[in-house]
């Protein structure tokens, strides 16, 4: 028995104290049953090799435990570099709100800009080319709900006529999607308000704009409206 006592401390060091306890059994019996000095040799050789592979899994339990830490520690600095990225993109949509109101304050201050100069020149240019003498000064006015850019009292022909306009930058053909998008509607919904308000027969429809396409102007042609253009002040419009 004290034999197998100090086999099982022994087997202690390497193994779990329930392992040691029954490989000491084990052994315990098989030398009292007088096994051959070869099987006990081969036992102990297996005994070896489960020693041995049981260090091997600890050594590879270790490396796995430094994976795992490795990989939490990424982790970590992957969701740090998130926090800063998603900082960024906030940071990068406030700069792009604010440059898109700027863009808007510059858009409509050239655009304000370029009314002004259309209230002077205008009045000369309609006279020398089209016949229509501006009574009042031009004007923006608000008729019927609706903010009309240039507004005034005119004579065409001999006939009372009113002049009603936009101001646009730029006015191509490409198609607008809904009513507020096409400019040409845009406009009529404006002259069917100074219509129905001041009730004249003749109305002067005008779009004033820095370039119009050859296809808007045909366009416009079509539908009665005259085009101004920044680059016709030659003609002059100032």
């Amino acid at each position: 028995m004290q034999a197998a006592t100090d086999l099982r401390k022994k087997l202690e060091h390497v193994f779990e104290k329930k392992q040691a306890s029954l490989l000491a059994e084990v052994i315990t019996d098989a030398y009292s049953e007088l096994v051959k000095t070869s099987d006990f040799n081969e036992l102990k050789g297996i005994v070896k090799e489960l020693a041995e592979a049981q260090k091997r899994t600890e050594v590879r339990m270790e490396d796995l435990a430094q994976a795992q830490g490795r990989t939490e520690v990424r982790m970590e600095e992957l969701a740090q570099a998130q926090g800063r990225t998603e900082k960024e993109i906030r940071l990068l949509a406030k700069g792009m709100k604010e440059t898109r109101a700027e863009l808007g304050g510059l858009s409509r201050s050239v655009s304000y800009g370029f009314e002004n100069e259309a209230y002077r020149m205008l009045p000369a240019f309609l006279k020398k080319n089209y016949g229509i003498a501006i009574k009042e000064k031009l004007v923006r006015a608000e008729i019927g709900g609706k903010e009309i850019n240039i507004f005034g009292r005119a004579k065409r022909n001999g006939e009372a006529a009113i002049v009603v306009g936009e101001v646009k930058l730029r006015l191509d053909d490409r198609k607008k999607k809904g009513r507020k998008g096409d400019v040409f509607a845009e406009l009529e919904d404006k002259v069917e308000a100074v219509r129905q308000e001041y009730r004249v027969n003749q109305i002067v429809k005008i779009l004033v704009t820095h370039y119009a396409t050859k296809a808007f102007v045909k366009k416009a042609q079509d539908r009665d409206v005259l085009v101004v253009q920044s680059f016709e002040r030659q003609r002059p419009i100032g």
